[in-house]
């Protein structure tokens, strides 16, 4: 199967300040939902275990699946995650337009 681009939407909330709410995105090439899922899974275990042992976050795995931080005090959600085909926000502009 062909690898594509996907998106992983993971709510999470504060245990810290109840009622607090939000959702961490994680993305990457995978070739179905569920491989998107697990990869995504293993990216935020991965940033967790280097966060509590005072490590750098990991980065660089060849899928793209990694995360850029790790927020104490905020539990994902992962049962009620969604995993889809990655949709780009900014596909709308025409990025020869902008001067890099």
């Amino acid at each position: 199967m062909t690898e594509r681009y996907f998106e992983v939407d993971v709510p999470i909330r504060s245990t810290r300040t109840p009622g607090l709410r939000g959702v961490h995105v994680f993305t990457g090439r995978a070739d179905s939902d569920s491989a998107a899922m697990k990869a995504a899974h293993e990216a935020y275990d991965a940033a967790r275990a280097a966060a509590e042992a005072g490590l750098e976050m990991p980065h660089g795995r060849p899928d793209g699946w990694g995360a850029r931080g790790y927020r104490p005090g905020w539990e994902p959600d992962w049962p009620a995650a969604k995993a889809g085909p990655w949709a780009n926000p900014y596909s709308w502009l025409d990025s020869s337009a902008i001067e890099l």
